[in-house]
C-alpha cells in the first residue's frame, strides 16, 4: 500500500509558475513509476506528466509540453511537478499517482494508488 500527499496548489495568475509536490508513503517509493494527472470541470482525467523509477525515462502531455516538468527525490520520497508560464487552461484538480510498473506509464489504468488531489487555479 502506498500513500500520497499532494501539495502545492493555489490560485495564481497567468504567466507565472507553480510547484506541486507529492509526498508517498508506505512501500519502496523507488520501486514505482510516478505520474501526474488532473481533471477539469466537467472533463475526463487527463495524463500530464509522469517519471520512472530512477527518473531517467520522463513523458509529458502534449498541452505541457515545454512548460512543466516532473523530478523526483527517492531518498525524500518524493515527486514534483514544475509549472511554469501557467494559462487559464491549467485550471484543474491535479492528482498525484503511484504505479507498480517502474515505468513512465502515460495511461491512468496503469496506475494503482491515488492521491486526494489539490486545486490549481490560473486567473487569466
Amino acid at each position: 500500500q502506498v500513500q500520497l500527499v499532494e501539495s502545492g496548489g493555489g490560485l495564481v495568475q497567468a504567466g507565472v509558475s507553480l510547484r506541486l509536490s507529492c509526498a508517498a508513503s508506505g512501500r519502496t517509493f523507488s520501486d514505482y513509476g510516478m505520474g501526474w494527472f488532473r481533471q477539469a470541470p466537467g472533463k475526463d482525467r487527463e495524463f500530464v506528466a509522469a517519471i520512472s523509477w530512477s527518473g531517467g525515462n520522463t513523458a509529458y502531455g502534449d498541452s505541457v509540453k515545454g512548460r512543466f516538468t516532473i523530478s523526483r527525490d527517492n531518498a525524500k520520497n518524493t515527486v514534483s511537478l514544475q509549472m511554469n508560464s501557467l494559462k487559464s487552461e491549467d485550471t484543474a484538480v491535479y492528482y498525484c499517482a503511484a504505479s507498480r510498473s517502474p515505468l513512465a506509464s502515460t495511461r491512468s489504468s496503469s496506475y494503482d494508488y491515488w492521491g486526494q488531489g489539490t486545486q490549481v487555479t490560473v486567473s487569466s
